[in-house]
């Protein structure tokens, strides 16, 4: 069976708009095993200060980062994208066992393959401790974010 993940590159401005809330969508479903079939089973990942290599990595790493990261809610954003690579700034928020709550930036470079697989995934991001009452992501953690949720730029962020 072939694995396939449309939109395909090369990426325009719109099949990158697509390909970054479908992402968007994957990880706020909170599901390690459905997100990591976004990624080539040999996928390189950076993130943060650890280095991932292949879905079942994916798949461990996800699944304790959201053991930690509770009531996890994120927003994309397309920043950049041709050729094979797409380019995305995110945030997104989440408290701890101790019920303080996170906002967590960051930028992100993908690279896929021909199949719309994402090959390499660098991710840098920091952690940055708000308020309960500071929040800015309001949606139902059962599902992804509406279409009417104000995205970053529209946030301020």
């Amino acid at each position: 069976m072939t694995e396939e993940k449309p939109p395909f590159p090369p990426f325009t401005t719109d099949k990158a708009l697509l390909k970054v809330r479908a992402a968007e969508n994957a990880w706020n479903s909170r599901d390690p095993e459905k997100v990591s079939l976004a990624y080539t089973p040999d996928s390189l990942w950076r993130n943060r200060n650890e280095f991932i290599r292949g879905r079942d990595a994916i798949k461990i790493f996800l699944a304790r980062k959201w053991q930690k990261e509770n009531e996890y809610r994120l927003i994309k954003e397309l920043w950049l994208a041709g050729g094979s690579r797409i380019g995305v700034r995110f945030a997104y928020e989440w408290h701890d066992a101790a019920g303080q709550w996170f906002r967590s930036h960051g930028n992100e470079n993908w690279e896929f393959d021909e199949k719309g697989l994402m090959a390499h995934r660098h991710a840098s991001i920091n952690d940055v401790p708000i308020k309960g009452k500071d929040r800015l992501f309001h949606w139902d953690i059962s599902g992804p974010r509406p279409e009417d949720h104000p995205g970053l730029t529209e946030l301020g962020l």
